[in-house]
């Protein structure tokens, strides 16, 4: 049953098909195997508890940037070893509400600053596909939980690809919500001005109707969160769209995903067009610039406090310091940023939906990090920047079978088109295979 989808899983439950208690003991023994393969958990709760609600009974986990009260929030850093959150985090809260019982908080880079997930607390987590690659980051020891059958589904976070690369190098479903329609209150780094106009909080499941399902219970205003807008769940049926079509570099079998689903969405009538993204030239750079040129130097205080507590990737990501940014710079980006992000809403007028890769490349050997990481993950990161929500949706496999994603890309607020198509095009695709079960003996 530990393959069962979350709402397989559900609907069991309230049929009385299995209790509770043996869905959380599946789970617990799962975790208990796989886990000291995969390294995808910081910390496994004992004597986890539900209650009713719409997620009563549903094992979930939690990426290790949110806070749960009376727990640490370690984000993979040495720096946090003393810390113990004094609340939950909004997500983990309407979790709890809703039933769900929280098996376990997962493994994230330190300061979610890779995307590959690495730190020195809790180390390296593989892929449960083939334990020589990576889960990618910063959400990867969610994504490798969920693959591996360790967890129903959960929460993690994305600024420029952190949800969305893992679950396609895991072969699962992960939303990049619009910033503030999911609560991002009680994350660390903490997401507010001017990076919370990239950093989100967004659901993740093997299944697009299982991230739909965590998304009506994550979904809604929280004054805690300075981004969060009170806009209501919707109901959105599939329709007959036009889906723009991203051609955008790829490895083969990322580029071939891509066009079978095109040709699948084709199939259900949709029209699929050619979409060429104006100005797109501009985002990466100015998207570097706030996640990374702007925390570059609170990175670098961090460090100089105990050097010996950085890990490898906190120190090999920085690089030699620029002069520091001006406000005047600060606040020029920020309206260039806003003038592209008009202009993407314009083009997208008629286009509700777009169709892409995730990013470059499928899931690659530990440490490897080939290209330049900020080209690999261009197709990612422009939607954070813009604060457009996407999804990725497992399609297809590498010759040597890893599993691939495809991206999809919509208006802001408009989640629920999103899901729409994707659990249409998943329903037309049919089940995707679970990550292999070893022994891991």
């Amino acid at each position: 049953m530990n393959h069962w989808t979350l709402e397989k899983q559900r609907d069991a439950l309230r049929r009385r098909e299995i209790s509770p208690a043996e869905l959380l003991h599946a789970h617990q023994e799962r975790i208990a195997a796989a886990d000291p393969h995969l390294r995808a958990f910081v910390r496994v709760f004992e004597n986890p508890t539900g209650a009713e609600g719409p997620l009563a009974g549903i094992p979930v986990t939690v990426k290790d940037s949110f806070d749960i009260e009376g727990v640490p929030t370690l984000t993979g850093s040495l720096y946090r070893l003393g810390h113990k959150a004094a609340r939950n985090a909004t997500a983990v809260a309407r979790l709890r509400a809703a039933g769900a019982v929280i098996l376990g908080k997962t493994n994230c880079p330190e300061f979610l600053a890779n995307y590959e997930t690495d730190n020195a607390i809790t180390g390296w987590t593989a892929n449960p596909w083939n334990r020589e690659r990576t889960a990618g980051g910063s959400s990867g020891g969610e994504a490798a939980a969920i693959a591996s059958g360790c967890s129903a589904g959960g929460i993690g976070s994305d600024g420029g690809g952190s949800i969305r690369v893992p679950a396609h190098c895991c072969g699962i479903v992960g939303l990049k919500p619009t910033p503030g329609r999911v609560s991002a209150a009680g994350h660390f780094p903490e997401i507010a001005h001017p990076g919370g106009l990239l950093g989100v909080a967004g659901p993740m499941a093997r299944t697009a109707r299982d991230v739909r399902i965590l998304f009506d219970v994550l979904a809604g205003y929280d004054p805690r969160d300075p981004f969060s807008a009170p806009v209501p769940l919707r109901d959105d049926p599939p329709q007959r769209l036009r889906i723009g079509l991203l051609e955008e570099p790829a490895d083969p079998a990322i580029t071939a995903a891509v066009h079978a689903a095109a040709k699948t969405l084709t199939g259900l009538g949709h029209t699929i067009e050619p979409f060429a993204p104006r100005g797109r030239e501009r985002a990466i750079a100015v998207w570097d610039f706030f996640f990374n040129v702007l925390t570059d130097e609170l990175k670098r205080q961090v460090i100089a406090t105990a050097p010996e507590k950085a890990h490898w990737t906190g120190l090999e990501l920085l690089r030699e310091p620029p002069a520091k940014p001006s406000g005047l710079e600060v606040v020029t980006q920020l309206a260039v940023r806003d003038k592209m992000r008009v202009a993407m809403l314009e083009q997208m007028a008629d286009v509700p939906v777009l169709l892409g890769p995730p990013c470059a490349i499928p899931a690659w050997r530990k440490q490897e990090r080939p290209g330049p990481f900020v080209e690999t993950m261009a197709a990612a990161t422009p939607w954070n920047l813009y604060g457009f929500p996407a999804l990725v949706l497992p399609f297809g496999f590498t010759p040597d079978g890893l599993p691939v994603g495809i991206q999809l890309i919509g208006r802001p607020y408009e989640e629920e088109t999103l899901l729409a198509v994707a659990c249409h095009l998943e329903q037309a695709r049919g089940p995707f295979p679970a990550a292999p079960i070893p022994p891991y003996a």
